[in-house]
């Protein structure tokens, strides 16, 4: 009988529909398009390794088309993270997830982060980490009655959109075509998963106190992210350390992915960790709440911290001989220190940066 319940619950989704984008003259990035459907064709990959080179290298931000996920299935999760953030605070904040531990399973308050001394943060979201025995706990009900389908299309983007990345990677790197994505596996201990995003609009004079800034430049956590269809514009990456914030533009079946810091550590900085940050919206979308589906991979413990030995990395003189002596700690353990970093940084030292083995991560003031 309770499945029956579940089923007819699930059915009751209402469908998402996404806010148009807006109409304000915008300085869009152009960045390379990476097209999956390629992926297993004779010499497709090949083909891709060779159009990814220059913008994991120079850019480290691209896009993705022919994932693999229909429109419906996305809007889905979507409609999800609505009914999800629509609940009253109190109920939210009872699924706070352990954060002090450097572990993003579960809610994440709304103003968690002092941005600049007594401005907090308007930014809540909720993950859902891999679906194995060890990352269960209890969920809202929004997401229980969801289940398996947040199940298939968690597992769908972390095996068959990651693993193909990763493969791409180890070919640019002329490694072996499973020896990144070996670190990934889904079924290994790493704090990859799902998370259902909310930048909530503020007023303009709030706004004018955070110097238009909901986020400031950073690099993201991990080895790669994935930021799904988001028509109100906020995102922006810098390309160069001199280069202009251009807007990113993420339309139906597009795909934002960016380089993360792990693969950066791992390649001697060879592979480029996207540097972003996120804005107020266009004025004609200021007054709209933001609603983001990302997904994040992480390393694993079967990841080996030291630099690659590839010989790309050898002939360019990434892979210093001496100088690439293996950490002794586990992968996870690097990125949840990470995270612990948001809840000691001092505001006023946005660039104290994050340093553990060896291994440091810059911040930035803007």
């Amino acid at each position: 009988m309770a499945t029956q319940t579940t089923q007819t619950q699930a059915g009751s989704l209402q469908p998402y529909v996404h806010p148009p984008e807006s109409k304000e003259p915008l300085n869009y990035a152009d960045l390379t398009i990476i097209d999956l459907g390629e992926f297993d064709t004779p010499g497709g990959k090949e083909r891709l390794a060779a159009q990814l080179k220059d913008a994991a290298h120079n850019a480290g931000f691209f896009y993705v088309t022919n994932f693999g996920l229909t429109q419906d299935e996305i809007n889905r999760q979507y409609a999800i993270g609505r009914e999800f953030f629509a609940l009253p605070e109190d109920v939210r904040k009872s699924y706070r997830a352990p954060l002090e531990e450097g572990i993003y399973n579960g809610y994440r308050p709304l103003g968690s982060i002092q941005v600049l001394p007594g401005l907090w943060d308007n930014i809540e979201f909720y993950n859902v980490m891999k679906f194995l025995p060890q990352y269960e706990r209890e969920h809202p009900e929004i997401f229980r009655q969801h289940w398996r389908e947040i199940e298939r299309f968690h597992r769908h983007v972390h095996e068959h959109v990651g693993y193909k990345l990763l493969q791409l990677l180890a070919i640019i790197l002329e490694l072996p075509e499973g020896q990144i994505s070996n670190g990934h596996l889904y079924e290994s201990n790493c704090d990859s998963g799902l998370r259902y995003m909310m930048y909530r609009a503020r007023p303009a004079e709030v706004n004018e106190q955070f110097k238009d800034l909901y986020s400031r430049g950073h690099t993201d956590n991990g080895t790669i992210t994935f930021l799904f269809q988001q028509p109100v514009a906020a995102l922006q990456v810098k390309k160069h350390d001199d280069s202009p914030w251009e807007w990113i533009r993420i339309p139906e079946g597009t795909l934002s992915v960016n380089i993360a810091d792990m693969l950066s550590i791992l390649s001697n900085g060879y592979l480029k960790s996207g540097v972003h940050r996120v804005t107020v919206p266009p004025k004609d979308q200021q007054a709209q709440d933001r609603l983001g589906l990302l997904y994040f991979v992480r390393p694993s413990d079967r990841l080996v911290l030291k630099t690659f030995d590839s010989p790309l990395l050898r002939r360019l003189g990434y892979y210093k001989e001496g100088k690439n002596n293996e950490i002794d700690i586990p992968a996870p353990e690097w990125t949840r220190a990470r995270i612990k970093k948001n809840w000691s940084r001092s505001p006023t030292d946005p660039n104290a940066g994050t340093q553990m083995a060896g291994f440091s991560v810059k911040h930035f003031r803007d």
